[in-house]
């Protein structure tokens, strides 16, 4: 039997804390999976369920966005993916009578983790103007609130339509289809608050904004190295694919501020070696200071150029642009500012070279450790000109892997969830569709809070995700949320952003991943794709959480027709039918989605084509890959200060919350605790255990503070700390941001910690 939601809000600021660990997975993180997936799910619905997530006749899972494999085994989901499923799968039910019992006011005092605990969403409800408590109502009369509410706005610019990572790709295409029909180019989306900064770098160097690698790229590099990134918590598939590496005779470097167990040891749970001794991956670890990468790639790259036969000077000459203006830049690298920068000695340097020399296939990953910096861009650029500089981009074994957090975070970027479309795009959409949709930018993720913020904003729409606690700056954040109009979220689970809403509400509950999806022209699927540019079909095989529910193509299908009137001409109770017609038109709109049913038909899916890695064809400005010569930059840390980096606990993907323990990092109970290197504490005069109020300093003045936190000594990169997020968003300033991409800078946050009593 599943258990019940937890009564109360548990406590989160009193952990429990024992020492790191060395290992990843192996058998606690199989207890652990049949722990949650028993209460969530009960047994025989959970075995029902897991078995067939991520599978070819299965649903893709509704964490991470790592690739499958073509031969996949039985249980093809990792601790973090069955805590996903699990809590979308759950027989706890939140109903009208829910709504009753709690107030507004009492919702917005809980936290994440209870919010999410309760269950699935049954019913639509509104929150009128003045009400401190939401009501059902039926669909129609929630369109008709939308209808009123954007009708009355004085430009259709005065709407943001903001897209999760889960979104799939039909109803992202009919979003952003709706969205531009509307009048509007304002779709913020997840992206822009992660790996927005890997496309930017990655479209002005090789001409696409994606990772060039395969899962048997990674499979067959001589040389990976994880920079910023930590898969046993965000990505643990990824493990077993660098422990297949391993066995081909791949060496890892791990460039990271923190030691991450995953990376130390990975304890295969499919396996009787795997569970009881397991494969180190790491052969070097780089404890980076934070934000000192680009230095580190920027001196990798003089010294390759100053080692004899290391450049692959044929691939530079024929295949890229701006060699000498790079390579003059690159020479005035210095070892003292590296050094500096980065934390690291000269020998653990010189070790990564000869590593890096030795390699004729070389993989660099990287996560939200590099692009949430202001120089995240630049950084990324290194990253680049350091694999150009040996040939590694288009050839087998080599490559960028920018390892994508949300599953089909990548697909809605594809399907056109963009504030700047290219003008190809828009003729694309325009002759498929035969209205002319506006040209001009729209907002991203930090510029929508601030046209919220200042009243040019009225009406937000979320399709998925927690906007709220996603966002930087918590405080202007929510204040911006509450000077809307109209708030909407469509939504599987309760979460912080249903508590913080417009004048007017409304909850749309959806269908899941996991949910059969039956319209009226039969069973449906959708589709994904994954961070490595692979699509394919995902269909969810559970009876709906409630009748009430529609799906996210219904949703946008029937907000479009209660909006658009009849004065549009796109068919859009034909796409609610059969998404099939959805897809037919993707083909005709999308590069690469030509003969889009036939191809998810079959086992697996396709690959999206990739001219860099296809072709060694850089579709950029000058027809060639550009190496870029930007000035190294790294966060200055003053005197009494640290450099916070916010990262995710164990028990979380994104901001939902899962549990209250980071196993990995020997934290049991809580959250609220920063990670401070022994010494800087010492320095400081912070005793382990000690309470310590976060706060932040920014040139704004204005102080931002996350109290009571408890301190860890923890072996981090001298300097730095490191905190959870939600809870330290309100620490990141909203004009703090990566050149560029706009990306927040939440690896890189000043603060000072100041004594707090003890809680």
């Amino acid at each position: 039997m599943a258990s019940k939601p937890p009564a109360g809000d548990p406590v989160q600021d009193a952990p429990q804390v024992a020492g790191p660990q060395h290992a990843a997975v192996g058998l606690s993180a199989i207890g652990h999976t049949l722990r949650v997936a028993q209460q969530q799910m009960g047994v025989g619905r959970a075995a029902r369920t897991l078995l067939k997530v991520n599978q070819k006749d299965g649903f893709d899972c509704p964490g991470c966005a790592w690739p499958e494999g073509d031969d996949r085994h039985v249980a093809e989901f990792c601790e973090n993916g069955a805590k996903a499923v699990a809590e979308e799968a759950t027989l706890r039910r939140v109903t009208p009578d829910f709504f009753a019992a709690h107030p507004l006011s009492d919702l917005a005092s809980r936290s994440g983790y209870w919010l999410g605990q309760q269950g699935r969403l049954t019913r639509p409800m509104y929150l009128a103007e003045g009400s401190d408590r939401y009501e059902p109502v039926s669909w129609e009369r929630a369109f008709a609130i939308l209808a009123e509410e954007l009708g009355a706005l004085g430009s259709p610019d005065e709407a943001l339509f903001y897209t999760s990572g889960r979104t799939s790709n039909e109803a992202a295409f009919l979003l952003q289809l709706f969205a531009r029909e509307f009048g509007t180019n304002n779709l913020p989306d997840c992206s822009n608050m992660c790996h927005e900064s890997s496309g930017s770098a990655l479209t002005e160097t090789i001409g696409i904004g994606k990772g060039s690698v395969s899962l048997e790229d990674l499979h067959q590099a001589d040389l990976i190295i994880v920079a910023g990134q930590n898969p046993g918590t965000n990505h643990p598939r990824m493990l077993s694919a660098l422990e297949k590496a391993k066995t081909s005779g791949a060496r890892i470097i791990s460039v990271n501020p923190l030691p991450e167990a995953g990376l130390e040891r990975f304890k295969n749970p499919q396996t009787a070696r795997g569970i009881l001794k397991g494969t180190a991956l790491t052969d070097l670890f780089l404890q980076i200071r934070i934000g000192g990468d680009q230095a580190l790639f920027r001196l990798l790259g003089k010294l390759i150029l100053e080692t004899e036969g290391a450049v692959d000077e044929e691939f530079v000459r024929e295949h890229t642009h701006g060699f000498e203006e790079f390579a003059a830049a690159a020479r005035a690298a210095d070892w003292d500012s590296t050094l500096a920068a980065t934390g690291l000695r000269r020998d653990e340097i010189e070790q990564a070279l000869r590593m890096v020399l030795a390699s004729r296939r070389t993989v660099v990953c990287w996560a939200m450790g590099l692009t949430q910096h202001k120089h995240s861009v630049a950084t990324i650029r290194e990253v680049v000109n350091f694999l150009l500089l040996r040939g590694d981009i288009g050839r087998p074994g080599s490559g960028v892997c920018p390892v994508r957090g949300h599953s089909n975070v990548q697909g809605d970027r594809t399907m056109g969830i963009f504030e700047r479309p290219s003008p190809v795009f828009l003729d694309a959409l325009e002759k498929e569709f035969g209205f002319a949709p506006p040209r001009h930018h729209g907002l991203d993720v930090v510029r929508s809070i601030e046209a919220l913020r200042d009243g040019k904003a009225k009406v937000f729409f979320a399709m998925g995700g927690n906007f709220v606690s996603a966002s930087p700056d918590t405080a202007v954040t929510e204040a911006a949320m509450r000077r809307a109009r109209l708030t909407v979220h469509v939504s599987t689970k309760l979460n912080r952003s249903h508590a913080v809403t417009g004048r007017r509400a409304l909850i749309l509950p959806t269908l899941g991943r996991t949910d059969k999806d039956v319209q009226a022209g039969g069973r449906q699927v959708v589709t994904v794709e994954d961070s490595m540019g692979m699509v394919h079909a995902s269909r969810g095989n559970l009876p709906p959480a409630s009748p009430h529910l529609l799906s996210e193509p219904a949703i946008v299908a029937r907000m479009a027709r209660a909006v658009l009137g009849p004065a549009s001409t796109t068919p859009w109770e034909e796409f609610e039918r059969d998404y099939g017609t959805i897809r037919d038109r993707i083909a005709r709109v999308v590069p690469g989605f030509e003969d889009f049913n036939a191809r998810i038909a079959r086992p697996g899916g396709f690959t999206l084509p990739h001219a860099p890695r296809d072709e060694r064809r850089f579709p950029t400005a000058t027809g060639k890959a550009n190496f870029t010569a930007a000035p190294v930059e790294y966060p200055e840390i003053p005197e009494g200060r640290l450099l916070l980096q916010t990262l995710r606990s164990h028990d979380q993907y994104n901001t939902t919350i899962y549990g209250l323990d980071d196993r990995y990092r020997g934290i049991k109970g809580g959250r609220r605790i920063v990670l401070v290197n022994p010494e800087d504490a010492l320095e400081l005069g912070l005793a382990d255990g000690s309470c310590t109020d976060l706060v932040g300093e920014w040139k704004d003045g204005v102080e931002r503070r996350a109290p009571g936190f408890r301190v860890v000594h923890y072996p981090t990169a001298r300097g730095c700390a490191a905190a959870y997020y939600p809870e330290t968003n309100v620490l990141v300033p909203l004009d703090s941001t990566a050149d560029t991409s706009n990306t927040p800078a939440s690896k890189s946050v000043i603060v000072r910690l100041e004594q707090s009593p003890t809680v």
